[in-house]
């Protein structure tokens, strides 16, 4: 059997159900989805350039939590609450992953949590 550790960081928001904001098992690090909520703060920055920065700052936390960076993601998930924030979603996704981005599916989600416009979720190497 595949040892798990849970991943918890102050450097990104808590969890707001029963999971881990992330996982480590069989040299992966899974992150839970992350919205734009900045840390120790209740509330989600405006427009979707903001939250999707926040978003991804978040999962960086979180994957450098557990040895891992945002250099050795093989996979993300975006979901947005309307697909027609793609384009400034993508603007800023792209600074993050320069060179070599992960496999990426992106879809539109009838609501995400707390109203945000923006979730992102990934799957790093150890």
């Amino acid at each position: 059997m595949t040892d798990r550790r849970v991943i918890s960081t102050a450097s990104a928001p808590p969890a707001l159900g029963p999971y881990s904001q992330g996982a480590v098992a069989g040299g992966f690090v899974f992150t839970a989805g992350q919205v734009g909520l900045v840390p120790g703060s209740s509330s989600l920055p405006e427009g979707i350039e903001a939250q999707t920065r926040q978003a991804l700052e978040n999962v960086r936390a979180i994957v450098e939590a557990a040895g891992s960076s945002l250099g050795r993601v093989v996979k993300t998930t975006v979901f947005l609450a309307n697909m027609d924030d793609f384009a400034a979603m993508n603007a800023v996704y792209e600074s993050f992953f320069v060179t070599e981005p992960p496999a990426r599916s992106t879809v539109q989600a009838a609501r995400l949590p707390l109203g945000a416009l923006v979730e992102i979720e990934a799957v790093a190497l150890l």
